[in-house]
């Protein structure tokens, strides 16, 4: 890259994952009927594992809906924090109405993936560690989905730092941010087939779209091959494992889609929970 580059490795979080920090902020708010409810919460794997983390913490049931074909070791790990799972056809279901009929059924709270102030809120923490650590940073790029760590990371940066840049990134096959930004408005896709399966929601939040279209200097897009080709990086050359979703702001970097412009660049590498399948793709496919 043609700039100076600084990773926040939020690989190595509690979970693996920069979701720990909003799922503990949200937990953290409930009050003592709310915990004896317990929660739910909708999730390709990241948030799951958080959730069921700080419930097991806070002391609360969590019930956690997964896509039937969330990573094995995704799911391993959520059950393995206590968690009650329950999965959807990520094809044929709509995901919320799935959470949410479970959710009243069962009378628990829910424990929004992205679209939650709080959940925002404890995103953003991230961002506020990174300009403490390196003031000096004129840019910040996140992977962006739902639009929960981008919103918050954002949010927190141009607080501190009107004048730093923020960029989105997502894969080219699940751009919904982009189209939106683009319109204006929420655009809803299909479900895209991209290998970062922490990417693939099909519309932007309601909470997060105005705040990712007010701060997003500009929305990147990034092939799965590049993708890949960023954790191979990062796994041979930095000694990082990081999963798909996680990478996508580092490719974003590594085949010079961020403006020229930007010097010091700060990169959130989101999570490391890597899918062995993946992995054994990553090694396999490299090359000298």
């Amino acid at each position: 890259a043609d700039a100076e580059v600084f990773f926040k490795c939020e690989n190595l979080q509690r979970a693996g994952a920069f979701k720990a920090r909003g799922a503990t902020n949200k937990i953290l708010s409930l009050n003592d009927d709310e915990k004896r409810r317990g929660v739910i919460a909708v999730s390709s794997g990241n948030h799951a594992q958080a959730v069921a983390l700080a419930s097991r913490e806070a002391g609360t049931r969590a019930v956690i809906c997964l896509p039937e074909d969330a990573p094995k070791m995704k799911v391993a790990a959520t059950r393995g924090y206590g968690a009650d799972i329950r999965f959807f056809n990520r094809h044929k279901d709509d995901r919320d109405a799935f959470g949410r009929e479970i959710a009243e059924r069962e009378n628990l709270v829910m424990v929004p993936a992205y679209d939650d102030y709080l959940i925002m809120a404890g995103q953003g923490t991230c961002g506020l560690e990174f300009l403490e650590e390196v003031p000096e940073l004129d840019a910040i790029a996140t992977p962006c989905s739902g639009g929960g760590l981008f919103a918050g990371v954002s949010t927190a940066a141009k607080s501190i730092k009107p004048s730093i840049k923020c960029f989105a990134v997502e894969p080219e096959t699940a751009n919904d941010t982009q189209q939106s930004v683009a319109k204006g408005e929420r655009v809803k896709i299909s479900p895209p087939p991209t290998i970062a399966d922490g990417l693939r929601v099909q519309t932007p939040g309601a909470l997060t779209f105005p705040i990712t279209r007010e701060n997003a200097d500009e929305v990147l897009t990034i092939s799965d091959d590049y993708i890949l080709a960023a954790m191979r990086f990062m796994l041979f050359r930095m000694k990082l494992l990081i999963e798909p979703s996680g990478a996508a702001a580092a490719a974003a970097v590594y085949h010079r889609r961020i403006p020229s412009g930007c010097r010091k660049v700060g990169v959130v590498l989101s999570g490391g929970n890597v899918d062995p399948e993946i992995l054994s793709r990553v090694v396999s496919e490299a090359r000298p």
